[in-house]
């Protein structure tokens, strides 16, 4: 990490460029420096209206996790085993645990990748409640464009659910196919010698090929969120960021500004380009747990948030390829979020390389993580950081209450 981008130029060894930036170890400086990499539209926070976060801190040092060989983490042991690169704990509304690593700060955003989807959810719902929005209505009724693609016949509740038949293999892996497409469509990879540029939008139409029913089981395809963006960019007639700013950053008291990638035409990575700081998504946790509600404004729609709790099918998660990640968890997926059932129920967002989002209602606890993870998706390193939000679940839900 120290010699990344270090020196003027910086060595060619540690050189991070659009070819290497999501790849270890140059991923650990790149996730907070996105920016200078990819291009990008600020999401532009209200300095006047920033939400104060006041500090009541923990001990949560000496928590104990254990690992999957039997042994039993520190937990410093498991930030360093999950390369977080930030981690802060809201209990109550208060910072109750803060850390940073690898040069990030409360001030950097850092990249979200498909904890972006969550945000992008709840823009929807927003848009939604101002009747701009009709999650039942197909997307064609928006996007015409799309007449002659497998999205005829879905709707915006399918892109919401991911429950649209649409045939492609996210294959974080894939050295070739529609995957490679679709990331230097959006800016993020870079073009082959004499390749002609393409665009997000020009991509979402060229997804022509069915597989399954629309309305069926959870079938992750994030073009899916990205033509969710251009649908509510129609039906505002305005820009996904100035949307995300004007409804969900400013009202919310976001301190910071955040940045969301766009393409050469500047359409909006609205699956995984959103940039913000930790803290300022952890506001976004604190936002739902007071179901939408910050003073007298109604940011997102309290019915939006219930429904997020209360939707979703647990059979159509079963028949997803992610359900594997989550063994033992009885689960749902809605309008973009994760929910886990139970006596306690849990709802976090995900994205791949370390990224969540982790919301606890009963207990008022908000956990943002954010990392820089060798692997798109270890289910190793997704399994240890559900035990630790279970440890630190528990730890919290036993600190009496001030007020009691």
């Amino acid at each position: 990490m120290n010699d990344l981008m270090d020196g003027f130029p910086p060595d060619p060894s540690g050189q991070v460029t659009l070819a290497n930036w999501r790849t270890a170890p140059f991923n650990a400086w790149a996730f907070h420096h996105v920016r200078e990499i990819v291009p990008s539209a600020d999401i532009a926070n209200d300095p006047s209206a920033a939400w104060p976060l006041n500090s009541a801190i923990s001990e949560l040092d000496d928590i104990q996790i254990d690992a999957d060989d039997d042994q039993r983490l520190s937990f410093h042991e498991f930030l360093t085993s999950t390369n977080c690169d930030g981690l802060l704990v809201l209990h109550r509304g208060q910072i109750v645990y803060e850390t940073y690593a690898n040069g990030l700060t409360e001030h950097t955003p850092h990249i979200l990748m498909s904890v972006s989807k969550s945000l992008t959810g709840l823009l929807a719902g927003i848009m939604a409640s101002q009747g701009l929005l009709d999650p039942d209505a197909p997307v064609t009724d928006n996007v015409p464009e799309l007449a002659r693609t497998a999205y005829v016949g879905a709707t915006v509740r399918n892109l919401l659910d991911m429950r649209a038949g649409i045939l492609f293999n996210e294959d974080y892996s894939a050295t070739l196919g529609p995957i490679i497409q679709y990331r230097k469509a959006t800016n993020w990879n870079p073009l082959a010698a004499g390749e002609p540029a393409s665009d997000l939008r020009t991509f979402c139409q060229s997804l022509t090929r069915r597989d399954g029913d629309h309305g069926d089981g959870f079938q992750y395809v994030s073009p899916n969120t990205d033509l969710l963006a251009w649908v509510i960019e129609r039906a505002a007639g305005q820009r996904f960021a100035d949307l995300m700013s004007k409804h969900l950053w400013q009202p919310l008291g976001a301190e910071w500004n955040a940045y969301v990638t766009v393409d050469r035409l500047g359409a909006p990575r609205a699956a995984g380009g959103i940039c913000a700081t930790a803290r300022d998504l952890a506001r976004v946790g604190q936002l739902m747990i007071q179901h939408g509600r910050r003073g007298e404004i109604q940011v997102i729609p309290s019915d939006w948030i219930e429904d997020i709790l209360q939707g979703g099918s647990p059979q159509a998660w079963a028949q997803g390829a992610f359900a594997e990640y989550y063994p033992d968890l009885p689960m749902r997926y809605r309008s973009h979020w994760y929910v886990v059932n139970g006596d306690h129920p849990m709802v976090f967002g995900l994205g791949i390389h370390g990224q969540n989002l982790f919301i606890d209602w009963d207990n008022q606890i908000v956990i943002s993580k954010v990392s820089s993870q060798p692997l798109p998706l270890d289910s190793d390193q997704i399994s240890l950081t559900i035990r630790a939000v279970a440890a630190i679940r528990r730890r919290l839900a036993t600190v009496p209450s001030k007020t009691r």
